[in-house]
This record gives structure tokens, C-alpha cells and sequence, in this order.
């Protein structure tokens, strides 16, 4: 099996920046360090999947990771900059699996599982439970193109991503579905998943227990 290459597109924790919907009952600060400490869990468990190159695809200023490379995004929208964090970072032969730093609940099993599942299929997609996707891989990386045309940031940009697949003749394999970290209710659940992470310390250190949503 090829090592796929492993890419983690990223939006600097700058605060007023990141996490906004956080915010009730978070200050942007406060959002930023729960962002912060979600990219941080992200990495690590990166540093552990199988991989032949580790990017991070940067919104910002971030360091860059020991052991890794770093390009900037670019693009007008999400659709078109992820399309681009493909196209930007080819390896010749390689497949090429893309996550965000909004599930930090991932764990290598995820990544040894997309890994694998390329094996046999074209594509493999993570779904989210807010209808959009958390991980995906891809054997070609050329085909992220139909990405800029999907929209992004909606309940249906999963089925989209989805479709657009399909319609290029791809088989795609789905991974289990994970909860994305949105809101403050978001952020309780998923900190839960793994109570020991920074994310979770974050949670318990910057979400405002009187004013937290419900789960």
C-alpha cells in the first residue's frame, strides 16, 4: 500500500478570526484558544497516521510543524481553496488525504482506515454530522478540482462532494461520520471524546459554564 500524503488545511488562531460562532459565549480570544488547542490535537494525531509527506495548508501565520512542509492557501472560497491545496501539493503516484482542524476527536484508526479503504476505491469521504465532510481522500488528486464548484459551509456540501465525485465516474467510499466543532454545544461533545486533550482542557478552561448551550 502507498503511504498517502497527509494534508491539514488551517486557519491560524487569530481571535475575531476563528471559531466565530463560538462567540456567544465565547470572546474571540477565548475562541481563539479552543481553536489553537483543536489545530495542536490535530497535528499530533497526524504525526501518527500513515503518511510519505505531512502539508499544512495555511489561512495565517502558524509555525510549521516539525517534520512537515507548509503552503499558503489560496483561492476566493473554501470550494477553491481546497481544490488548490490539492492541485498545489501533487505528489506524482500519490494519493492525497485532506482534513480540517474542526474534528480533533480524530484518531489514527481514521487515518489508517482512509489509507487503506484507497486501496480499493478512488475516493473516500468523512462525513459530518452537520452535512458536511471532514476527511477526504483521494488516489488522484486532480479530481479535488470539481471542489471549487461545490457549495461549501451548507447542510448539503457532503451529498454535493458526493455527487460531483460520482458524476466524474469515481468510486467513493464513506468513513464514519464525526461531529465538527461549530458551536459551544459542539465543543462540550466533542471535548467528551477525548477528555485528556488539549482540546478538551481548552473547553473546560475557556467555555463560560453559565452561559454554555445545551447538548
Amino acid at each position: 500500500m502507498t503511504a498517502p500524503q497527509l494534508l491539514l488545511i488551517a486557519k491560524a488562531p487569530v481571535p475575531g478570526r476563528v471559531k466565530t460562532r463560538l462567540c456567544p459565549p465565547c470572546t474571540p480570544a477565548q475562541a481563539a484558544a479552543i481553536a489553537a488547542a483543536s489545530l495542536a490535537d490535530t497535528v499530533d494525531v497526524l504525526d501518527t497516521g500513515p503518511a510519505c509527506r505531512r502539508v499544512i495548508v495555511l489561512d495565517g501565520r502558524y509555525p510549521t510543524p516539525a517534520g512537515w512542509s507548509a503552503v499558503p492557501q489560496r483561492g476566493d472560497g473554501l470550494g477553491e481553496r481546497l481544490a488548490n491545496a490539492y492541485a498545489d501539493t501533487t505528489l506524482p503516484g500519490t494519493p492525497s488525504v485532506l482534513v480540517g482542524m474542526d474534528t480533533p476527536q480524530l484518531t489514527r484508526a481514521h487515518l489508517t482506515a482512509a489509507a487503506g479503504t484507497l486501496t480499493g476505491a478512488d475516493a473516500v469521504l468523512g462525513p459530518a454530522s452537520d452535512g458536511g465532510w471532514w476527511l477526504l481522500g483521494l488516489n488522484d488528486p486532480a479530481h479535488a478540482a470539481v471542489l471549487a464548484d461545490v457549495p461549501m459551509s451548507t447542510p448539503d456540501t457532503g451529498a454535493r462532494t458526493l455527487a460531483a465525485l460520482r458524476r466524474l465516474g469515481l468510486s467513493v467510499a464513506l468513513l464514519d461520520t464525526l461531529r465538527d466543532v461549530d458551536t459551544a454545544a459542539d465543543a462540550r461533545a466533542v471535548a467528551a471524546l477525548r477528555p485528556h486533550g488539549r482540546f478538551a482542557v481548552a473547553v473546560a478552561a475557556q467555555v463560560p459554564l453559565t452561559l454554555a448551550a445545551p447538548l
